[in-house]
């Protein structure tokens, strides 16, 4: 008896058009994501609405290499320091703070900074020194 074997059909998958699919998908989401607005940093942009510039004077905190914490030119301890930065803002509306750090500080004295302005709703502004890029 001679038993004979059905033939199977071959399956194929037809992936031309998954070509176009993912196209248009990777499509979407570069777009999405260009669109997208963050919300991890919350920035201070300036606003443009009135022509009035207001000068403002802002508390300068200094903090040396060797950690001596300074408030408008005077050295206070590091813990003193708070007090003396709500003494030096009070009566203020809407305190800035210039944070003139060396680099060699560590993030932690930082860290400690503002957390002071964060808990005194004073606004923080890091001074930095301008580096010039050689081309």
């Amino acid at each position: 008896m001679k038993l004979s074997r059905r033939q199977r059909t071959a399956s194929e998958v037809y992936s031309h058009s998954l070509n176009d699919i993912m196209f248009f998908l990777l499509l979407f989401f570069l777009i999405a994501s260009t669109m997208a607005t963050p919300s991890v940093l919350k920035l201070l942009l300036p606003n443009s609405k009135t022509g009035i510039q207001s000068v403002k004077h802002p508390l300068v905190i200094s903090v040396s290499a060797d950690l001596q914490f300074g408030i408008n030119d005077q050295v206070v301890p590091r813990d003193q320091v708070e007090a003396a930065v709500v003494a030096a803002v009070k009566g203020i509306t809407d305190p800035t703070a210039l944070l003139k750090v060396d680099k060699a500080v560590p993030w932690q004295d930082v860290v400690f900074l503002l957390d002071i302005g964060n808990k005194n709703k004073i606004k923080m502004v890091a001074a930095t020194n301008v580096t010039k890029i050689n081309q």
